[in-house]
């Protein structure tokens, strides 16, 4: 077993004897979304390192940090492959419900696409509080986890060849877009993964440079701190405290054990 197979395991609360089937993904995306944070700290605190593996194990298995969705899909990428599974990495655009319009800074969105008994599924660990939980696949079949349904649809248009949909639970009423990707552009190699990274740390439309965010799933919902709020889902009802930065650090340890 690799050091990042059994790093992973370790983080997530997975036995490293335990043999990770299909089916046993869903409690695999169940585990790393309550362990390993969406975040973007490196990101505001200008110390981003370059995409590579040995970097991403450093910094989201040995410091215990989290991610942006380019480190936590492809961490889980890896830790796929180690596990037998036939999977690549590709690059979609978020769309904007409040705008109604995809993001204009680019395919900034890393997800997964794993082949299965001739499927194809998508993977994503690291959309923050919209993760199916479940491998999606791209037939337009509606899939549920206790965050909500999702399904991936073929819809062509300049930003790829399908798009995730979701209705997630005690949020949405209707179906809206997570965002559109390419099922037939792999990326080739991490080190793509970096232009992502330079994009989200330097583009001015850049949702995620600006303010401090942190977010992870719980057993009860989630839990969202911001350098101004803390926001906890619990059972479907919804908690917001505006906070200042002392009362960041102590929510951030309480919350995040950092």
């Amino acid at each position: 077993m690799s050091g990042l197979n059994a790093l992973f395991r370790q983080r997530i609360g997975m036995p490293e004897n335990e043999k990770i089937t299909f089916a046993a993904l869903d409690l695999v995306l169940e585990l790393t979304a309550k362990s390993i944070p969406f975040e973007n700290f490196s990101i505001i605190e200008q110390r981003a390192s370059a995409i590579t593996e040995d970097n991403l194990v450093c910094k989201l298995l040995v410091n215990k940090e989290g991610g942006l969705c380019y480190e936590l899909n492809a961490l889980l990428y890896f830790f796929l492959i180690d596990n037998s599974f036939h999977a690549v990495l590709t690059r979609g655009v978020v769309y904007n419900n409040d705008a109604q319009a995809y993001l204009t800074i680019g395919r900034t969105h890393a997800t997964i696409l794993l082949a299965h008994e001739d499927q194809t599924y998508l993977v994503d660990t690291g959309f923050g509080g919209n993760l199916p939980l479940t491998p999606v696949p791209l037939t337009g079949e509606t899939v549920t986890s206790r965050n909500g349904a999702f399904r991936a649809r073929k819809a062509h248009s300049e930003h790829g060849d399908y798009v995730l949909e979701m209705k997630l639970k005690h949020k949405d009423n209707d179906w809206r877009i997570g965002y559109a990707f390419d099922s037939g552009k792999p990326v080739g190699d991490v080190a793509e993964l970096n232009e992502i990274q330079t994009i989200i740390a330097e583009h001015p439309d850049s949702p995620f440079n600006k303010h401090s965010l942190i977010t992870r799933h719980t057993a009860q919902g989630s839990v969202t701190l911001t350098d101004t709020s803390l926001t906890q889902w619990t059972d479907g009802a919804v908690a917001k405290e505006k906070i200042d930065g002392g009362r960041f650090k102590e929510l951030l340890k309480k919350h995040f054990s950092r």
